[in-house]
C-alpha cells in the first residue's frame, strides 16, 4: 500500500509502547492520527499533548469522523486487542485497510537501510543503544522503539530516513514482516509458548526471521545460540568480544575486539553483563552503517539508559531503589546477577508482578528458583494483559513454590507499608504489567520526591 495516499491513521490500542511510537511517527509526517485504548496512562497523555485524539471506551461514535473515511484511512491494531472489539469489527466488516503494527513497521522501513533487533530478551535496550550510537555518529536515522530512551526521552526518534532502527518482535511471529539489512539475535529462550506451543517452533521462527535478511545483509548472534552468524560475547573467541573487563565506580571498563581492531579503555555505565552484551552487539550493528568506530565506542560511555530497564530511581549510600521490566526467569536471573555485582552484600527485597497467566503457568518452577535467590520476596497479583484467568494459576500458587522464609503476597494498596516494614537496603520492582505506575508513589512515600 502507498502510505503517502493515507490521510488518517487510526490506532486500536494506541497506548502500547510500540503502537505509540508508530503514532508519533505518523503525527510527525503530518497525518491525522487518532486512537482507542483501554486506559489512560502517561503515554496516552503525552500523545494527547501532541494533538492526537484518544478515547477510552469501545464506542464507534467516539471515532473521529475523518477516520471513518474508508478510502484514505489506515487502521493499525495490536494483537493485544481482542478481535471481538466493536471498533475493530466495524473496520473489518466495512473493508477498511487494516494492518498489524508489525506490518506497518515493515512498510515504513522497506525503503531504508534497516537495522532490526530480535531476541526474547534485550530487544529494547539494544535498539535504544543502537539508536543512541547512530545519533551520536551523525547518521540520518528513524528509530521506532519498544521503550522510552532516557537519551532522547521518547520511544521515537526522527533525524532522517536513510537508516531505521526497529525491534523485531517474536510475539505472534511479528518479526516475519520485516526484511532488514542488518539484524541481531540476542537470545532464544522459551517464551510465548501460548503462541508457539514448544521451544522448537520458537527456534524455527528465529531461523525464518534470519532468512528474511536482505541479500548481502548481516546477522549477529550471541555466542552459544544455535544460529549461524557473526558472533559476539564476553571473554571468549567471538568475532566481537569484550576482554579485560573491570568495574570502577559502577562503570564497566574493557577492551573491545572487532574482526579488524582492538579498542582499549572502552567504558559503559549500564549495570549487568546482559546490558554489556546489548551494548556490544549494538556497537557491532552500528559499525555496519559505516559510522566511525572510535566515535561509536565513545558513544557507548554516554548512553544513559531506558526507562524500566535497570533504572535507578533512588541511589544513596544507605538505600537503593531499582525498577526493571523483567518478566521472564532468565531476565530475573540477569537482574539478580547485576544487583549482586553492583551492590554486593546488600539485603535485597524484590517486588514482582507476574505477567500473563500462561507465562506464569509455563515457567512457574523457573520463576520460583529465580525469585528464591533474593533476600525477601513480595508478589503482586498476576497482570492478565490479553488473557483470561487459568484455573489454579495464581500468585499464591507461585508463592508456595518459592523457597524463601521471607516471602508474601501484597496488594498495591499496602505495598508501600510492606516495603517500609521490611526496610531493605536495596529495593527492586520487577514486571511488565502496570507495576511501573507504582514507582513514583514509592519514591514519594519513601521521602524521595524528585
Amino acid at each position: 500500500m502507498n502510505l503517502n495516499a493515507i490521510h488518517h491513521v487510526y490506532f486500536i490500542g494506541i497506548g502500547g509502547i510500540g503502537m505509540s511510537a508508530l503514532a508519533r511517527y505518523f503525527k510527525f509526517i503530518n497525518k491525522n492520527v487518532a486512537g482507542y485504548d483501554k486506559t489512560e496512562t502517561p503515554l496516552t497523555q503525552e500523545l494527547v499533548a501532541l494533538g492526537i485524539a484518544i478515547h477510552y471506551e469501545d464506542r464507534l461514535e467516539l471515532v473521529p469522523e475523518g477516520c471513518l473515511e474508508k478510502e484514505n484511512t489506515l487502521v493499525v491494531y495490536t494483537p493485544a486487542v481482542s478481535t471481538t472489539h466493536t471498533e475493530y469489527q466495524y473496520f473489518l466488516q466495512h473493508g477498511f485497510e487494516i494492518k498489524k503494527r508489525s506490518e506497518v513497521l515493515g512498510l515504513i522501513t522497506q525503503s531504508t537501510f534497516c537495522l532490526a533487533v530480535a531476541g526474547t530478551h534485550g530487544k529494547t535496550t539494544t535498539s535504544c543503544i543502537l539508536a543512541h550510537l547512530l545519533r551520536e555518529a551523525g547518521a540520518p536515522l528513524t528509530a521506532l522503539l519498544g521503550g522510552i530512551s532516557e537519551d532522547f526521552d521518547s520511544n521515537f526518534l526522527f533525524e532522517g530516513n536513510e537508516f531505521s532502527v526497529v525491534e523485531a518482535d517474536e510475539f505472534d511471529r511479528s518479526f516475519l514482516r520485516l526484511s532488514p539489512n542488518v539484524a541481531c539475535i540476542t537470545s532464544m529462550d522459551a517464551d510465548h509458548l501460548d503462541i508457539y506451543g514448544d521451544v522448537g517452533e520458537l527456534h524455527k521462527s528465529f531461523r525464518d526471521f534470519a532468512e528474511r535478511i536482505k541479500p548481502g545483509g548481516t546477522l549477529f548472534v550471541r555466542q552459544g545460540l544455535p544460529m549461524n552468524g557473526i558472533t559476539y560475547g564476553i571473554d571468549d573467541d567471538s568475532d566481537y568480544c569484550i576482554r579485560n573487563l573491570k568495574i570502577e565506580h559502577g562503570t564497566y571498563i574493557f577492551d573491545l575486539g572487532t574482526p579488524d581492531t582492538v579498542l582499549t579503555g572502552v567504558k559503559f555505565n549500564k549495570p549487568g553483563r546482559h546490558n554489556l552484551l546489548n551494548g556490544l552487539v549494538a556497537f557491532a550493528m552500528a559499525v555496519q552503517t559505516g559510522s566511525p568506530v572510535n566515535r561509536l565506542a565513545e558513544a557507548l560511555e554516554t548512553f544513559k539508559g531506558v526507562q524500566r530497564r535497570f533504572s535507578y530511581k533512588i541511589k544513596s549510600d544507605d538505600f537503593v531503589f531499582i525498577d526493571d521490566y523483567a518478566h521472564h526467569p532468565t531476565e530475573i536471573d540477569a537482574m539478580y546477577a547485576a544487583v549482586c555485582e553492583m551492590h554486593p552484600s546488600k539485603k535485597v527485597l524484590v517486588v514482582f508482578q507476574p505477567h500473563l497467566y500462561s507465562r506464569t503457568q509455563d515457567f512457574a518452577d523457573a520463576f520460583a528458583r529465580s525469585l528464591s535467590k533474593f533476600d525477601s520476596v513480595l508478589l503482586l497479583d498476576i497482570y492478565p494483559a490479553r488473557e483470561e484467568p487459568i484455573a489454579g494459576v495464581t500468585s499464591n500458587w507461585l508463592l508456595d513454590k518459592i523457597d524463601n522464609r521471607k516471602k508474601g503476597l501484597v496488594e498495591k494498596s499496602n505495598l508501600i507499608d510492606q516495603i517500609k516494614k521490611q526496610n531493605p537496603e536495596v529495593l527492586v520492582t520487577l514486571g511488565a504489567g502496570d507495576i511501573g505506575l507504582e514507582v513514583t508513589k514509592i519514591k514519594r512515600e519513601l521521602g524521595y520526591a524528585h
